[in-house]
Order: C-alpha cells, then sequence, then structure tokens
C-alpha cells in the first residue's frame, strides 16, 4: 500500500483543483478559501463542471449537498448527474448554481419552534473551505443549512462565525505585536475519538444498546479495567484488521488519521488525528464517526459511540485539542523564545484563562446531554466543575507577573513584559493532569469534557467566541495605550488577579476540590437539566450577538432544541426500559423462580425432612427484587405520563433529571441484582461479560 498516492485520492482538495482547473479559476478559488473573498458564478461553473468529472472518474453518479442540522449528525439529498437530451438519452451534468446552493426540506430538522411544519423551504451553501469528497458513489459537497426566512439550522454556519469573530480580534493583537504578514488566524483542533467495539451478534440481543445506545441493564462482571492490563495493550487481530481498514478509509479522505491503541476499558479504544483548522476537523470527524461504524459493520463489529455504554467501567469522551494559528504557521499558544513571542504569548493565555472564568456556564452546558450526564466526574472523566490547568512552572510565571516578583526559574528577574520577559519554556514544562476540564498541555488547550458522540462544533463555538470577545476587549485597551509595554504588563497582571480564581492545578476528583471551588464562586452544574437552560441568559446572548455568532432568537431556539433533545432521550430510554423489564427479565425471573419451586418440590417430594434452605432464600430474594422492579415499572410509567403535562422544554428537563432517572436507576438495581442469581440458561440478555470480552 502506497500511502502517500493513498491519502486524499477521494478528496477533490488543492492538488486536483490546481490540476484540473485553469489557472486564473484556480488564483481565485483560493482567494475565495483563504481570504473569504465572494464567489463568482463564472468561477463556480467552472469549478463545478471539473468536480463532476473527477467525481465521475471516481465513479460517482450522484452529488449531495452534506450538511449538519441541529440533530447532531450529519444529512444529506442525493440527485444524480445525469440530465435528458432530446434523442431520449442523458448526458452528465452539474451546474455552479447546483453546488453553490441546494434545496433541502427544512420542515423536519429541529427549529426549536423558529420553522411551522408547513413552512418546508430551505437552502444549503457550499463551504469551500471544506473540500468536497467521493464516498459511496456519490460527490459530497460541505454545506451550510439554513432556512427560507433566513434562521440558521445548522451547527457549521455559527461555527465560521465564531472562527471569523477570532480571526478579526487576534489580528489586531498580532498587529500590536508589529506582526504584519499574517493575514488571517484560525482555530484549530485535533480531536481524540474513543469508542466501543462489541460484536453484532450478541449486540442484536441487546435492545437497549440498539434504541439508546447503552445498556441500561448490565450486572459488573468478575473482570473489568481492575487489572488496567487493556490500556496501551496488545490490539487484538479482529480489531486491528478493523483498524487498518478504518485508516485506509479515513486516509482516501484526506483525514490525518495518525494514533490508534486499545484504551483503558475492554473493548474500548481510541483514534487520534493531526491537527487542523476548526472548520475542517468538525467535518472530518462527523466523517471519523460514519466510517467508524461503517467499517465494523463489514468486520461483523458494532462501534458504539455512547458516552457511557456500560456501567461501572470508562465511558467514551472526544478530547478536544484547541489552538489558534495564523496562516504564516505561527502558533499563538507557543510560548516562544523572543521577548516579542512572550509578551504576544502571555496575552492570548490570559485571554483564554478570562475567556473560560467568564463562560465556565458556557463551556459546561456545550458538552451538556444525557449522555454524557453519565460520565462526567467519573474516573475517566473531568468532572462538571470547569478550571484551567497550567501546570507548575507556567503558574509560577503567572504568579510572579501578577505580583510583580522576581520569578524562581531561569533569569530571576522581576517579570514586566516588554522589559524583562519571560525564560524559555519548553513544550512541556509539567506534567499532564488527566483529571482537568481545561488543561494547557505545552502549545494548546485540552478540552477533555467533550462527549464522544458530540458534534464538535458546539464546543468550539463557544470557545472560539469566548475568546474573541476578551481579545476584542484587550486590542481596545492596548490600542490606545500611551505606553504600550507598559500598559501590556498592567493588562496580563490585572487580567490574572481578576480571573485566577479558575486556576487549579490538583486533584479535580477530590471532594476538597469541590468544596474549594464552591468557596471560589465557581459554578458545579451537575447535570444538563441544570446546565443548558443558561444558554439563554442575558450575558449569554450578549456575547453571541456582540461577535455576530448567534442573534438573540438563534440562542433561544437551540436552547429549546437542546432540552427537548434531553427529554427525548431519557424518554426513549424509559421505554426502553420498561420493555426490556417487562416483557424479558421479569418473566426470566419468574421461570427461573418456578424452576427452583418445582426443585424444592421434588426435594420434599423425596424427603420431606429436608429444608431446602438455599433455594428457599433465593426463592425469597428473586421474588422481593421482582418485586420491587415491577413496582417500579409501574411508577416509571406514571411519571412518563406525567412529563406530558409540563408547561415548558425547561421544566420537563428538570422533571426527568429529578424524577424519572432516580427510578430508572431503581430499576436496574432490582433486575442487576436478579442478574447475579438467575441460572445463566434463563438470563434473557447478553451479559456484560459476553459484550466487553466477544471480540
Amino acid at each position: 500500500m502506497n500511502v502517500p498516492e493513498l491519502f486524499g485520492s477521494n478528496v477533490f482538495n488543492r492538488q486536483v483543483m490546481q490540476d484540473k482547473l485553469p489557472k486564473d479559476i484556480y488564483k481565485s478559488l483560493s482567494k475565495t478559501i483563504d481570504e473569504g473573498a465572494p464567489l463568482d458564478m463564472g468561477v463556480a461553473n467552472v469549478v463545478a463542471n471539473a468536480m463532476k468529472d473527477w467525481a465521475v472518474e471516481k465513479g460517482a453518479t450522484h452529488f449531495t449537498h452534506w450538511f449538519q442540522p441541529m440533530t447532531g449528525i450529519t444529512a444529506e439529498k442525493h440527485d444524480s448527474f445525469i440530465s435528458p437530451t432530446k434523442d431520449g438519452k442523458v448526458i452528465m451534468e452539474f451546474s455552479g448554481k447546483e453546488l453553490v446552493v441546494g434545496e433541502p426540506d427544512a420542515s423536519s430538522f429541529p427549529s426549536g419552534g423558529v420553522r411551522a411544519t408547513f413552512e418546508a423551504r430551505g437552502y444549503t451553501a457550499w463551504d469551500p473551505t471544506s473540500y468536497a469528497f467521493v464516498k459511496d458513489g456519490t460527490l459530497y459537497i460541505p454545506t451550510a443549512f439554513f432556512s427560507y426566512s433566513g434562521e440558521v439550522l445548522d451547527k457549521k454556519t455559527p461555527l465560521l462565525k465564531s472562527m471569523e469573530a477570532l480571526n478579526k480580534q487576534a489580528l489586531r493583537i498580532l498587529r500590536l505585536f508589529g506582526n504584519k504578514t499574517a493575514k488571517r488566524v484560525f482555530s484549530t483542533v485535533g480531536a481524540e475519538q474513543e469508542y466501543f467495539l462489541v460484536d453484532k451478534q450478541v449486540y442484536l440481543k441487546r435492545k437497549d444498546l440498539i434504541y439508546t445506545g447503552r445498556t441500561l441493564f448490565g450486572a459488573k462482571p468478575p473482570k473489568g479495567q481492575e487489572l488496567e492490563d487493556h490500556y496501551f495493550g496488545a490490539i487484538k487481530t479482529r480489531v486491528s484488521a478493523y483498524m487498518k481498514d478504518l485508516d485506509e478509509e479515513l486516509w482516501k479522505l484526506g483525514i490525518l488519521a495518525k494514533t490508534k491503541h486499545n484504551e483503558v476499558a475492554p473493548a474500548q479504544h481510541e483514534l487520534a488525528p493531526i491537527f487542523t483548522s476548526t472548520n475542517v476537523a468538525s467535518d472530518q470527524n462527523q466523517l471519523v464517526m460514519e466510517t467508524m461504524k461503517r467499517v465494523a459493520a463489514k468486520h461483523g463489529l458494532v462501534c458504539l459511540l455512547h458516552e457511557k455504554p456500560f456501567a461501572g467501567i470508562n465511558g467514551s469522551g472526544k478530547h478536544n485539542n484547541w489552538s489558534m494559528s495564523t496562516d504564516t504557521g505561527l502558533n499563538l499558544l507557543d510560548p516562544g523564545s523572543t521577548p516579542a513571542e512572550n509578551g504576544q504569548f502571555m496575552v492570548f493565555l490570559t485571554a483564554v484563562i478570562k475567556a473560560v472564568n467568564l463562560h465556565q456556564d458556557l463551556l459546561r452546558l456545550s458538552v451538556a446531554s444525557a449522555g454524557n450526564d453519565h460520565r462526567l466526574g467519573a474516573n475517566e472523566a473531568p468532572p462538571a466543575i470547569v478550571s484551567v490547568f497550567l501546570g507548575e512552572e507556567l503558574e509560577a510565571v503567572i504568579k510572579a507577573l501578577e505580583k510583580d516578583e522576581k520569578y524562581s526559574g531561569k533569569g530571576k528577574k522581576i517579570m514586566k513584559l516588554g522589559v524583562d520577559t519571560l525564560p524559555d519554556l519548553p513544550k512541556d514544562t509539567t506534567d499532564r493532569n488527566r483529571t482537568s476540564p481545561f488543561a494547557f498541555t505545552g502549545n494548546k488547550f485540552e478540552f477533555r469534557m467533550v462527549g464522544s458522540s458530540f458534534s464538535l462544533a458546539g464546543p468550539n463555538i463557544v470557545i472560539n467566541t469566548a475568546v474573541a470577545d476578551v481579545l476584542r476587549e484587550f486590542a481596545d485597551q492596548l490600542e490606545g495605550a500611551a505606553d504600550f509595554n507598559a500598559a501590556l504588563h498592567d493588562l496580563v497582571a490585572d487580567t490574572i488577579k481578576e480571573n485566577k480564581r479558575i486556576i487549579f492545578n490538583g486533584n479535580n476528583y477530590s471532594e476538597e476540590w469541590a468544596k474549594e471551588a464552591k468557596k471560589r464562586g465557581l459554578l458545579n452544574l451537575k447535570n444538563s437539566a441544570e446546565a443548558l437552560p443558561h444558554f439563554a441568559d442575558k450575558k449569554n446572548i450578549e456575547l453571541f450577538e456582540r461577535n455576530g455568532v448567534f442573534t438573540a432568537r438563534e440562542v433561544e431556539t437551540r436552547t429549546e432544541i437542546m432540552l427537548e433533545n434531553y427529554s427525548k432521550v431519557l424518554t426513549i430510554e424509559a421505554l426502553t426500559m420498561l420493555e426490556m423489564a417487562r416483557r424479558d427479565i421479569y418473566p426470566a425471573v419468574n421461570a427461573y423462580i418456578d424452576s427452583l419451586c418445582a426443585t424444592v418440590r421434588s426435594k420434599k417430594k423425596a424427603d420431606e425432612s429436608l429444608k431446602c434452605g438455599a433455594e428457599q432464600r433465593l426463592i425469597a430474594k428473586l421474588t422481593a427484587y421482582s418485586e420491587e422492579m415491577f413496582d417500579g415499572t409501574d411508577e416509571l410509567e406514571a411519571l412518563l405520563a406525567d412529563a406530558k403535562n409540563c408547561k415548558d422544554a425547561k421544566t420537563e428537563a428538570v422533571f426527568f433529571a429529578e424524577k424519572v432517572l432516580p427510578v430508572m436507576e431503581k430499576i436496574r438495581s432490582c433486575a442487576d441484582a436478579c442478574e447475579g442469581l438467575v441460572s445463566g440458561q434463563y438470563w434473557p440478555l447478553p451479559t456484560y461479560g459476553e459484550l466487553l470480552f466477544s471480540v
């Protein structure tokens, strides 16, 4: 296999454009991609024809505008290239208009009430900054999605807007440091994707996995992750074959899949790509998740992307490694080695710190979902309290700057930015902190709270916008300063003083930190029902409007969509639990009780003096657990009926979090206790042992 030749072979990338397009057309398109210049329709027609010819050579017969509605997954409507001729035959055609604009139905996607069911018209618009590609005989064109009346209905459009806001404000800061060469600044992301693989035949026997993506029942197996022998362990042959095929499929699509390994939990694995611009990373991560599932099916496997498919072992996240770079290749979160670079680094670093402190609520709710609620705070994920990890050396630098004190590291000078400066800081100035939600790791921040099934768009819209807003404030202060160096030092020092409560380098899992965080006034939004309503808080609406990312109405509708989704997911889980408990588990337990009773009768018939104590105790335990479980199903059914009477989406979400989930947990506890007592030949579901160790 020739990897360089294979890589990007199904992508209409720069090299293909250069080969297929006339020089003037390529130059004009490059200006649109690199600088956001308007796209001329004459250029679009030439590009469309070249794109079609290339796609047809790759076996494509159809094209689709590929977009990201508020469902959390992608959407596509396929149209063929064929066009009829007068002689009753067809030719393959594709116009610039078809490339630039599409028209899918907008009425059946989540809109938060801004679109009535009968208002169907919607549009997709080509995003030339994310390359088109061929997959399964179709040309895929990455697009934005909006309604007939202009409301944004997708995740890509606000992501692009947030990147533009960051670009505008970051360039202002760079100009103050004398950087005249950078034309654009963009956020970059490398998303580590965790996932589980289970045998398809075992999966198909679990209604909960099929309907909800996670196990609603399941007793803990004798062996889980206690021995820590799976992490980075030798990859099993079947999994290795899957990973090989996955890499090849991703490389064809131009996705820089770099690292693969076993994760901590049995049957859990990880794939990590190389960094790229955030909008491209978001598109590519959607492709990664789709491809993972598709390739798994070819190997008789199922890829699980739920945040917590199995209780008692690690769940899956998507570590969002975020940074800022210029079009000239400068990483703005790299400490650098010169006074100017160091001062510049401190401005961008403290901007991120302040952004996280001011917008803890937004960061927390950007990763809120019914699935991720099961994961956050567990031993493999950060808690719900947002904080920033810097490491001991960088924190010491910051404290010295804050107090105008001598820094204990190299140089031992008074910390004055622009006069005396930071010492050289190696990229790895400290150990990693895997318990931190937002950790600085040398030249980037790792946002560890993102769930494995999430679109990257939501969390990065928040990070980009929050940082852009702080940079706007910084630029306003520094641009008018009489003494730039003095103003720079004061700005950084004051920002540190005002926002240092968010910095924490210790164990985020400890009870002491929860108490300390409360003292500091940090938020602890423990579940989605608590977190999501904050999206529409006045300060957040003003933030998004100020930076041109969302309108007030768009914020309110997205809040409604996220709250409704939370309740809908839990409704599906509750209904699935009712069906499994009543139709599968309860009858199985009763059948086993009947067999135990028959055993007692048989023994007593043979010898009336036998007490059959073991059987009697077992019957009593199973009867108590099964009755409590069945009573719980009646209670759950009544709660689901009551939920329909909730006055609004927020009230309903709180009702599910406070009333429904505890009853579901009680039902599960009883069923799992029964599983530990019922003979294997009677138990109706594949066990955790079969699910986790069958591959």
